[in-house]
């Protein structure tokens, strides 16, 4: 009997996850990064054909608040604390394109933010905040 519950135990040691974060304490706050499009005159572009691509992936990525974002004319959230694990530690370089509704002319940007499996927040390293069409 003794036996049996000593080979439970060291079993559910087996089965626990390891973590290299360590009991990391992080802020309750929520990031993003918000990115512009302008017209040529300083005010916020309508734009189509919106994306960001994460150059690193391939992939398309949305932020988990975008959904709420285009408040403002030509502003996006680009990412968000939800894309927090998905992103590198060193970096990703997100490729930001749209296209104007008026002149039909796409602008494209690159952003660097990162992340991590370790992060508790996204933080944008380097790229401008808005493009501006002619």
């Amino acid at each position: 009997m003794l036996l049996l519950i000593g080979l439970s135990a060291l079993s559910c040691k087996k089965n626990r996850t390891k973590s290299d974060c360590a009991d990391k304490m992080c802020t309750n706050e929520f990031r993003s990064v918000v990115f512009r499009f302008m017209d040529n005159k300083g005010e916020g572009a309508e734009v189509k054909d919106f994306s960001v691509i994460n150059q690193r992936t391939g992939e398309k990525v949305a932020a988990n608040s975008s959904t709420n974002s285009n408040l403002v004319k030509g502003a996006f959230i680009i990412v968000d604390d939800g894309n927090v694990r998905t992103l590198s530690e060193q970096g990703d370089n997100l490729k930001i394109t749209g296209t104007s509704v008026q002149t039909n002319q796409t602008r494209s940007a690159v952003l660097k933010v990162n992340g991590g499996e370790c992060a508790c927040h996204i933080e944008k390293l380097s790229g401008p905040d808005q493009v501006a069409f002619d």
